[in-house]
């Protein structure tokens, strides 16, 4: 499985869509509904009606990506459905992915190497 990296912008749609559309019918949504641009490299998270599956859609400079995970014993931790989408860090992402709630995850604190005197 492919995770996009931690450089990569994360956007997760919070309405459910209709788990039929393929690639064209998710990048129509990112451009017409979520007045975004899907061929940018972000990486935009829809979720299922049921909260049991997810799909991803990003550009990767050469074509659309889409992945697509069915949790089996439970559903995945969504925000509040509403209109618009949310900004998670690879961390969070991650977090969800896996089917963990990533709400409980921080942003890591990344500090400067020391410098030897």
């Amino acid at each position: 499985m492919i995770i996009p990296s931690h450089k990569l912008r994360i956007l997760v749609a919070t309405k459910p869509v209709d788990f039929r559309k393929g690639h064209d019918g998710l990048a129509a949504l990112v451009q017409n509904e979520l007045g975004k641009k899907p061929f940018t490299g972000t990486v935009y998270v829809f979720r299922s009606k049921r909260g049991d599956r997810l799909k991803l859609l990003y550009w990767d400079g050469s074509g659309l990506v889409m992945t697509y995970k069915r949790l089996e014993e439970h559903s995945f931790t969504w925000p509040t459905i509403r209109n618009g989408v949310i900004s998670l860090n690879s961390a969070q992402f991650e977090a969800l992915f896996s089917g963990l709630d990533w709400r409980r995850v921080q942003a890591p604190v990344i500090h400067p190497p020391l410098l030897a005197d």
